[in-house]
């Protein structure tokens, strides 16, 4: 009898879930977990979370001292929560968690560089050790420069919003841990762009946009792996097939799951190596040029930049919604 596709896949690729979703981890039993503020204010949401929100707020109000004000304290209750979430997820998954840096901070190579140390800290006061966890940062100029450090620090990190082959390189020779190419936004942006309702699975350009990320690191034996990610339909996972890392949602997981037949191998190594493939070196200024001559990279990571945090910003109003209504159970009680 075949095995369902969720199967095979995970033969020729390290399957990820990407969800805050503890539930939904402990169905589909992934290698690695994935979090951004947009899952989280999900999950944040659900009713049995509720206690792990809760007790971050009340925690974060104790440590952030009594002249603290409320944007202060949900600023440092989001990080913890981050944290809160990725400590849960790492109970249940063997592999790494991704727990994500400030989006606001995108461009600030300073501040990313705090906050992700600061990150690492709190897992590590928890008992996790750096290889365990992913900082995942953008991938503007900035942020593949705190990267660089990050990793000679041994702090590993995801770079994520990434959109086009110059990102790619720079955070190659950056020497980053992983990469997370967005297939189905840069889907998203030619159907838009060329009024197209539809591309076959083979000719997806975010498919082939990665399929080209992924023979380049392989022909000229970059260590950085590419994790595909943001995907639109079930097509864009099987012509990923052999990719290093897929990082999937779980109505995707379940439609793999429930799907049975033969999944080819379509990303391999061994053909990579054997392609006709020209050598790019990307300083500030190739990449500058590359980026601006790039109209999808260039409007997908600002609206991603932009998304990320309008997000953040929803989870702070309301986490400093359930502040508020915390406080006045606390003051009722006494």
């Amino acid at each position: 009898m075949s095995k369902n596709l969720l199967e095979q896949l995970r033969q020729v690729t390290v399957v990820v879930a990407d969800t805050g979703d503890i539930q939904a981890i402990e169905k589909f039993k992934p290698q690695d977990a994935t979090t951004n503020p947009s899952l989280i204010t999900a999950a944040a949401q659900m009713p049995e979370y509720q206690e792990i929100v809760d007790q971050t707020l009340l925690q974060a109000k104790k440590d952030a001292g009594a002249k603290a004000t409320q944007a202060q304290i949900v600023s440092l209750a989001f990080d913890r929560l981050a944290v809160a979430f990725g400590l849960k997820i790492l109970q249940i998954i063997p592999g790494r968690v991704s727990t994500e840096v400030d989006a606001r901070l995108s461009y600030d190579t300073e501040a990313t560089l705090t906050k992700a140390r600061d990150l690492i800290a709190q897992y590590k006061a928890a008992g996790i050790g750096r290889d365990r966890v992913l900082i995942k940062i953008a991938t503007t100029w900035e942020g593949i420069r705190a990267a660089e450090i990050l990793e000679k620090e041994g702090i590993h990190c995801n770079l994520t919003l990434l959109f086009g082959l110059h990102q790619a390189i720079a955070c190659a020779e950056a020497g980053v841990t992983l990469i997370s190419p967005f297939v189905g936004r840069i889907l998203d942006w030619y159907k838009k762009d060329t009024g197209r309702d539809s591309y076959p699975a083979a000719e997806d350009p975010g498919v082939l946009s990665v399929t080209k990320i992924y023979n380049y690191y392989k022909k000229f034996g970059y260590k950085t792996e590419v994790m595909g990610a943001s995907f639109r339909n079930f097509g864009e996972i099987t012509e990923l097939a052999g990719s290093d890392l897929l990082t999937i949602s779980p109505s995707l997981l379940a439609e793999l799951q429930a799907t049975v037949g033969e999944l080819p191998r379509k990303l391999d190594p061994a053909k990579a190596a054997n392609l006709e493939i020209e050598k790019i070196s990307v300083d500030k200024d190739t990449f500058d040029k590359m980026h601006a001559a790039d109209r999808m990279a260039t409007n997908k990571l600002d609206e991603g930049i932009k998304g990320f945090t309008k997000a953040l910003e929803d989870l702070e109003k309301l986490l400093a919604g359930r502040l508020v209504r915390l406080e006045g159970e606390v003051v009722a009680s006494h």
